[in-house]
This record gives C-alpha cells, sequence and structure tokens, in this order.
C-alpha cells in the first residue's frame, strides 16, 4: 500500500504458541531480489504425527505454564503437535532473513496467552 512506500511493508512473522513471534518491514532489497517475500514463520522442524509421537502433552502444557504463559485447549492432546520444538527457532529465522537485507526487524512479541482448539 501507498502508506508504507517509505517504510516498508510490515508483516507478522509468527513463532510458536511457547516462542516469541516478531514484526518486521519489507525493503526494498526484497522486492529486486524476492519479490518483495520474506519468511512466513518459524517453519516446523517435527511434522505433526512426529510431535505427536514424541511429545507428551502434559509436560508442554506445564512447561508453557511455568513460562507465564496462560493455556486453554479444546484437547490436551492437541498440546503435542504445536509444542515449541516442533518449530523451528524463530528468531533465528527472522535474523537470516534481516542479515540477507530483505526485511527489517522491527518489534519482538511475547507470548502470554495461548488457544488451541
Amino acid at each position: 500500500p501507498h502508506d508504507y512506500h517509505k517504510i516498508g511493508q510490515p508483516a507478522l512473522i509468527g513463532g510458536s504458541m511457547g516462542t516469541e513471534s516478531w514484526v518486521i518491514c519489507g525493503t526494498d532489497k526484497a522486492m529486486t531480489d524476492t519479490f518483495g517475500s520474506t519468511c512466513h514463520g518459524a517453519g516446523r522442524s517435527l511434522s505433526r504425527s512426529a510431535s505427536m509421537r514424541e511429545l507428551d502433552s502434559t509436560s508442554v502444557l506445564k512447561r508453557l505454564t511455568l513460562n507465564g504463559i496462560q493455556v486453554r485447549c479444546a484437547k490436551l492432546s492437541a498440546l503435542a503437535e504445536e509444542a515449541p520444538e516442533s518449530y523451528k527457532d524463530v528468531s533465528a529465522v527472522v535474523q537470516t532473513c534481516a542479515d540477507a537485507g530483505i526485511s527489517i526487524k522491527v518489534a519482538r512479541l511475547k507470548p502470554i496467552a495461548v488457544i488451541k482448539g
């Protein structure tokens, strides 16, 4: 949009339910090198089925709660598939994009609550 021409298009980059997310801004370099694209999130390091097989939802809930994150979920078993360790390190992913010059880090967002349907 025209309003963002001077500063770059803002984007929200999601982490996992136990890690930070980011607000970033696009760059002119991204427009020429990557068709205006950057990362879209942390990306999975474990498939959903591997997460369910290898992780314990009760332990995930306990860790999130100990980190001050409020959790509400319809089924406890669903927490394992979205556990923080099921995803890559979002800060490293965002830093890679910043180092490549295709985005600028604006703000790191700390999770305070998780709602899992």
